[in-house]
């Protein structure tokens, strides 16, 4: 079975990433000083000499899991005959950034491009391991993309991968089981709730959702509530789960918890893939990437599930928040030595051709014309019941709230979040307190790795 899934869970490998002396310099010391996008006449410099690198081709090597890139890797070399692409899985999520921290360490095999998931990229950026692709023009391309991944690859000045997909976030339900106990589907966290109770009435065997403990979708639907408990200035990072969003996000889901409303299954195992056919699992708040994922593991209930926007904090809001997504970055010391035939790859596959070949596979894009042309919006997805289901993901990732930012250890953040905030699913403990074990937790290993911090 393929996943085409990103994952903003738990990450059992932290990566501390060298943070010791490489952290003494702020984001916008580990940029190049040549980005010179706003002089005049540089952008064309920019593309001229990425058109003569493609000319004069040379080979690259670029380690990504997201299997789309096949054919784009294809096409590319196919279009740019001097180029060679030697694409490499060196697995998926952590098992990728352990290896790719270990060729970083060892200073060899490290390669020219590597696929980083949103939440991990500023981690390799504060290890001064990313090339700031600025100095090729990279910043031109800002409203090429929508709010919420480009705030994941720019930092300051510097821009340090493309987006290559988004993960706005929606709500999948099981249209079948709601009909049946004729349960609404809620527009708010509060109805939520209550249709976890309605449906638990009706059936005790039937579950609003599944929840052992999730970091991304914790810090997600936190990010939807309008809270921004990570904050970081160069080495000033604030971590602090007091704020409103984070608040109300622990007293919601605490209800779920108390009440026995969510079934306490782990995501992404068969047990789960189950639970989601058969109608135990009601509803998945996930990222747009999903859809492929029940078509492949899910198949027997095609038809059955629908999308409809996630639920919101307060009546009348139109907020959502991204959940997963990735990125192709350039590695600043890369086995072949050549950044700008990196660069110009990626830009083929995150800002080119490559967007549509990925389209048509199935990822979700991040760029802007793409999300709103007729022929994407008006896709029939089968498996929904023929709805037009990028309407909804469209909208969802024009809404996602500005100002999120992740810590430059979120790896290592989400590593812990079961041993802290997760232990309100297996104890006595409480998501609030969950979230101020964690708070400390945080602060005190920024602290040791060199940062200034606040809460």
């Amino acid at each position: 079975m393929t996943e085409y899934r990103h994952r903003a869970a738990r990450y059992p490998l932290a990566l501390t990433c060298s943070v010791g002396l490489a952290l003494a310099l702020t984001l916008s010391a580990c940029g190049s000083d040549d980005s010179g996008t706003s002089e005049g006449g540089a952008a064309d410099d920019a593309e001229a000499s990425l058109e003569s690198a493609l000319e004069e081709g040379g080979e690259i090597t670029v380690w990504a899991w997201e299997p789309t890139l096949d054919q784009v890797v294809e096409d590319f070399e196919e279009e740019y005959p001097e180029v060679s692409v030697d694409l490499v899985n060196a697995g998926s999520g952590d098992d990728q950034y352990t290896a790719l921290q270990n060729a970083i360490s060892a200073g060899s095999g490290i390669p020219d491009v590597a696929h980083i998931e949103y939440f991990a990229l500023a981690q390799f950026v504060h290890a001064e391991a990313l090339t700031d692709l600025a100095q090729f023009g990279a910043a031109e391309l800002e409203g090429t993309y929508t709010p919420g991944p480009w705030s994941s690859v720019s930092q300051g000045e510097g821009v340090y991968g493309l987006p290559m997909d988004s993960g706005p976030m929606a709500l999948f339900y099981n249209k079948e089981v709601f009909d049946t106990h004729d349960v609404d589907v809620p527009t708010t966290w509060d109805e939520y709730v209550d249709a976890a109770r309605e449906l638990q009435e009706a059936d005790p065997d039937v579950y609003i959702t599944s929840d052992t403990g999730d970091a991304g979708l914790a810090t997600s639907l936190i990010w939807q509530a309008g809270g921004q408990p990570f904050q970081v200035d160069g080495t000033e990072v604030t971590v602090d789960f007091t704020d409103e969003g984070s608040t109300t996000y622990a007293e919601t889901w605490q209800q779920l918890i108390d009440e026995d409303l969510v079934a306490p299954i782990n995501g992404w195992t068969d047990e789960w893939y189950q639970a989601l056919s058969d109608g135990t699992i009601a509803t998945l708040s996930a990222g747009a990437w999903m859809p492929a994922n029940f078509e492949s593991g899910v198949p027997g209930a095609s038809g059955d599930w629908r999308v409809a926007p996630l639920p919101q904090w307060e009546d009348g809001e139109s907020a959502s928040a991204e959940n997963g997504g990735s990125a192709l970055a350039v590695m600043r010391d890369g086995e072949n030595a050549n950044e700008e035939l990196a660069y110009a790859f990626v830009e083929y596959a995150n800002a080119g051709d490559g967007v549509q070949t990925k389209i048509d596979q199935g990822l979700f894009p991040a760029v802007v014309e793409k999300l709103e042309s007729d022929e994407f919006l008006e896709t029939e997805f089968e498996y929904f019941g023929g709805q037009q289901a990028n309407k909804i993901f469209a909208e969802s990732a024009a809404n996602v709230r500005e100002g999120w930012s992740y810590l430059p250890f979120q790896v290592y953040a989400h590593s812990i979040f079961n041993d802290t905030v997760g232990q309100a699913y297996v104890s006595d403990t409480t998501i609030s307190d969950g979230l101020h074990e964690w708070q400390e937790a945080l602060t005190t290993f920024a602290a040791d790795q060199g940062f200034d911090v606040s809460q």
